[in-house]
């Protein structure tokens, strides 16, 4: 315990004085006594959690005194006896308010809360981020040291815990300039939602560093020489990229590992005074290109203009002596210290000639969206992170001023984003001069001019293309106000099919139909009558066949079973056994279960269940974009889940290819698919233009390995050129 205390002391020394190191030994001692008869599960005493997050704070992200105190105590409240009005007492107000922020909320009560309990817990760390950014930082360092500790955690949990990292805290990490620690919080949820693709990653950049050197020696070697001569100071690093960063390369370009050039970067960081920084980067740049071509499509200057996030850096793709592209990125020192600890080392340079206000700006966003209609914890976080994790567009109204957006936004989002009167109004805009729909994506430098009209009302289906938080909060507000106009017509039409049906308009009946039809409620029900969504056709219809019948569920989904009484919840006692692995189609007596359609899981993926009262357990693909979504929210939810061994259905998997057009080319690909390996192929889509042949193609297989070992087969033919697995969302997967 005293050994970690030093290490923390010692990555923190050259910014303490006497009184900082008197009270960060007052937050270690207080820490040590509350924990003094925990452990974590992995059986190490508690305290060495508080101590690593400390070290963290201070040595990686480069936070001081206060930060470090918060760090100790961060859990102080939440698991002893000690209150915030005990911590307010001897570390003063401050402290105690960024603790409070810190501290989980565990006092909700109900079903609905507790289902979205992560989801206000990572709110209330946000209310707070408002008013102290270092809320925020400590528990990123909290974070990360629990990926890092990971392993000890049941599989429900890691899956929990990393889905979360990936969804929430990452994004957060790269929004406050964080990269290193983003990075590194990518790469370990990567390795608990998909480990068979983390491992074969690392184990192929393992089996190739010896290469990767002998590539970077060669080409910086003539680059050196010459910054030598010209008496620029700098150094050269070599970094990997993550396992994260080169699988999202694999699957953007639909390419395998060994197609994927820049694995790699080199890394060239000047020492010099800032108001040389332009011109030095600059220089080693016109140095490099002496020796090496440029690409000039992959140049990206982010001195001239910095992202959001602070990071500053010169980005150049150039061609080897060896044939192959080098990414190389050129920065300073000070760009160097921001791009790894973000904000953090941005402060000490943020009374010089050169600051920017992009932290400002973005703080000034987070306000906008806490200060909107209360909304549900849930939709607050799935605001949060599309409105702020987000890229930005720049538009600008009729009158030359911008306006910036994430990308994505649409003309309804900008007419909203000006005043709820005119997104609720709005009929279509003038982009440029040219009359565009509502739906219209707008794009950096656009002018736009926004039609309304006063016969114009808010539509639902406007929910399916707005992205910013204003705009889905004024078109809520807008459609509540439409829905209390409607009430009384529909009220009006709804009794009348009752009457024409012989059905009594109960309370019962009422219910029923709002179930039959999934709507939230009675005002929905009037407003949906109002408008025909709702009609005497599906009044009939609930009404014909009593509520329950399996028949149609079935046929829907073969892979489900109707649920009895006793499925209906979980009691107790069976909690713990519940939550255990469960073998899929095998020892599902305690709930049903059905295989979700948006990414289409077989035999072999690594899958994970979800829980929700009432409903059939859900069966993902751990890397299913919707179930990551889900699991961070609803981490109390998760059932870790597998196949059975054996399995006699054959399931069926998408494929999509790019090839060279040639005579005879469909049919060896069928011969293949069909005689060689013994697949039945379903369907085939074929689109072949200037000689390239773009095929889709769905067969029937028994596990993931069979479809791994078709599409090895298939990179085999010359003509191929590019292979994925393609799942029900249109969303590629390569498989290596």
């Amino acid at each position: 315990m005293l050994h970690r205390y030093r290490a923390l002391v010692e990555v923190w020394h050259t910014r303490k004085d006497v009184t900082d190191v008197w009270m960060v030994r007052k937050a270690f001692r207080l820490a040590a006594d509350a924990h003094k008869d925990m452990r974590r599960r992995s059986g190490e005493p508690y305290i060495f959690h508080p101590l690593e997050v400390a070290t963290i704070a201070a040595g990686e992200i480069g936070l001081g005194r206060t930060s470090i105190i918060c760090a100790l105590l961060h859990d102080v409240v939440e698991d002893t006896e000690y209150r915030l009005s005990d911590i307010e007492a001897m570390f003063g107000e401050q402290i105690a308010r960024i603790i409070d922020g810190l501290t989980k909320i565990d006092d909700l009560v109900g079903e609905t809360d507790i289902k979205s309990m992560q989801a206000e817990n990572f709110r209330k760390v946000l209310l707070t981020l408002s008013y102290d950014v270092r809320v925020i930082l400590v528990k990123l360092a909290d974070r990360l040291h629990n990926m890092r500790t990971l392993d000890s955690m049941p599989p429900n949990k890691q899956l929990k815990i990393a889905s979360e990292t990936s969804y929430l805290y990452a994004p957060l990490a790269n929004r406050l300039g964080l990269y290193a620690v983003k990075s590194e919080l990518e790469d370990l949820s990567m390795k608990y939602i998909e480990p068979a693709v983390y491992q074969s990653i690392h184990r192929k950049m393992n089996d190739s560093r010896e290469d990767r050197e002998i590539r970077v020696n060669s080409f910086v070697s003539p680059v050196i020489n010459a910054l030598k001569k010209m008496d620029v100071k700098f150094r050269v690093l070599n970094r990997d990229k993550t396992a994260h960063s080169i699988w999202q390369r694999m699957k953007e370009k639909e390419i395998p590992f060994e197609e994927v050039y820049d694995t790699f970067v080199v890394r060239f960081v000047i020492d010099c005074p800032i108001e040389l920084e332009k011109i030095e980067c600059w220089r080693v740049y016109a140095t490099i290109t002496q020796f090496y071509r440029p690409n000039n499509d992959r140049l990206r200057d982010w001195i001239s203009l910095p992202k959001a996030n602070g990071y500053e850096s010169l980005h150049a793709t150039v061609m080897s002596n060896s044939g192959k592209w080098i990414e190389v990125q050129i920065r300073t020192e000070k760009m160097e210290e921001i791009a790894e600890k973000g904000y953090a080392a941005y402060w000490k340079y943020k009374d010089k000639p050169y600051s920017e206000s992009g932290l400002d700006e973005w703080l000034s966003k987070v306000r906008e969206i806490l200060n909107t209609e209360e909304v549900s914890a849930i939709d607050f976080i799935d605001n949060f992170k599309l409105n702020l994790f987000s890229d930005e567009i720049s538009v600008f109204t009729p009158k030359g001023k911008m306006i910036s957006l994430p990308i994505g936004s649409t003309a309804l989002d900008f007419a909203y984003n000006i005043h709820s009167s005119l997104g609720n109004s709005c009929i279509g805009a003038n982009v440029n001069h040219k009359l565009v729909p509502l739906n219209y994506p707008l794009k950096s430098g656009d002018q736009v001019e926004i039609i309304t009209s006063k016969v114009q009302q808010p539509k639902e289906e406007w929910f399916d293309f707005v992205v910013t938080a204003r705009a889905k909060s004024g078109l809520k507000e807008g459609i509540r106000e439409l829905r209390k106009t409607y009430k009384e017509l529909g009220r009006e039409k709804l009794e009348g099919w009752f009457k024409q049906l012989n059905i009594e308009p109960s309370k019962q009946n009422i219910l029923h139909l709002i179930e039959i039809e999934e709507i939230s409620g009675i005002v929905d029900l009037y407003f949906f009558a109002a408008i025909d969504r709702i009609n005497l056709t599906k009044v009939r219809l609930a009404f014909k066949e009593k509520p329950g019948s399996g028949i149609l569920r079935y046929l829907t989904n073969p892979f489900s079973r109707s649920k009895t009484k006793e499925e209906e919840h979980i009691p107790a006692e069976k909690k713990d056994s519940f939550f255990r692995p469960k073998v899929i189609d095998q020892q599902m007596d305690e709930m049903n279960y059905t295989v979700s359609t948006c990414c289409n899981p077989i035999p072999g993926d690594e899958v994970v269940a979800l829980f929700f009262p009432n409903e059939p357990l859900h069966i993902h693909r751990t890397n299913c974009p919707k179930a990551q979504n889900l699991m961070s929210q609803y981490g109390n939810n998760i059932v870790k889940a597998k196949w059975r061994q054996k399995e006699d259905i054959s399931f069926l998997a998408g494929i999509k290819m790019t090839g060279i057009d040639s005579v005879g080319f469909v049919h060896r690909l069928t011969q293949i698919i069909s005689i060689d390996i013994g697949l039945n192929i379903r369907t085939m889509q074929l689109e072949s233009s200037g000689g390239v042949v773009e095929l889709v193609i769905t067969v029937y297989v028994q596990n993931a390995q069979q479809l791994k070992d078709l599409i090895a087969s298939l990179r085999k033919i010359k003509e191929i050129r590019k292979v994925s697995r393609l799942d029900r969302l249109g969303e590629n997967e390569t498989i290596n």
